[in-house]
């Protein structure tokens, strides 16, 4: 009997396996973040054919999209490369090829105006059981070690806090978007620069079901160098990961307790 992992490998395989995407994919790495039309302007093919590529590259995970206003921007996704590298690469030839992650921060370094992290995970859950996991005091202490705390309304504070019984606050915030169970946009600033819109990043959760498990998008943009980025690189999949094993085993993994520093 197939596995799930090799399902989504052979996905994978067959993306990669066509010219067209390949150079989409180079295009992304590139510059990460472009829309369709910018797509276009680089690939000499009809805008609804290269919509049916970015399509199996984005059913492949190899890609992430994010809706900014009218706009969705397509974003170079490394996970199934990586997972790929580590089942069957590295065993094989293990000093070469480790350069996903460059590959990765060289193209977030290249954004502007853009997000500058985009992760997307699959999970075997509901958007409700997912968004509660997300905001659930208990529950993120589970897994995250930190507790999310707040009323989740638009305009109210939230805190990431300090599972010791110390009632710390490292990472403090205000919720700007919350439409239970899909949407939730907050900032993201150390206590010391609560309110000062120069030191505070933004995260989103968008949640949507895909077929019947739900694909998890979370955007982290305005981050403060290249220090923070790499620390939010490391420590999302982290979280995320705990939080799928969390909703689909009923207990995290193994993990250390990760917030987002702010200098």
């Amino acid at each position: 009997m197939r596995s799930d992992d090799d399902s989504a490998t052979d996905k994978v395989f067959k993306a990669l396996a066509d010219g067209t995407r390949r150079r989409l994919l180079d295009r992304l790495h590139q510059d990460n973040g472009q829309t369709l039309g910018e797509l276009c302007e680089h690939i000499a093919m009809a805008r609804q054919s290269v919509t049916q590529h970015l399509s199996v590259l984005e059913a492949a995970n190899l890609i992430a999209t994010v809706r900014r206003g009218r706009e969705k921007l397509h974003y170079l996704n490394p996970v199934p490369l990586h997972e790929i590298q580590e089942r069957w690469i590295d065993k094989f030839e293990r000093p070469r090829l480790r350069v996903l992650g460059a590959v990765k921060r060289q193209a977030e370094e290249a954004m502007t105006d853009k997000p500058e992290f985009v992760y997307v995970t699959y999970i075997a859950s509901t958007p409700e059981k997912v968004w509660d996991a997300l905001t659930d005091a208990d529950l993120t202490a589970s897994y995250w070690g930190h507790a999310n705390v707040s009323d989740w309304r638009p305009g109210s504070r939230w805190e990431h806090v300090r599972t010791d019984g110390s009632g710390i606050a490292d990472v403090v915030g205000t919720v700007v978007t919350s439409e239970r169970p899909t949407r939730l946009v907050t900032t993201w600033a150390a206590p010391a620069d609560e309110g000062r819109e120069d030191r505070c990043s933004r995260v989103t959760f968008d949640i949507q079901p895909y077929a019947d498990i739900v694909r998890l998008t979370v955007t982290h943009e305005n981050l403060s160098g290249e220090g923070e980025l790499a620390d939010v690189s490391t420590g999302w999949p982290a979280v995320l990961s705990n939080l799928k094993s969390l909703l689909e085993t009923g207990g995290p993994l193994p993990q250390e307790p990760w917030l987002v520093p702010h200098d």
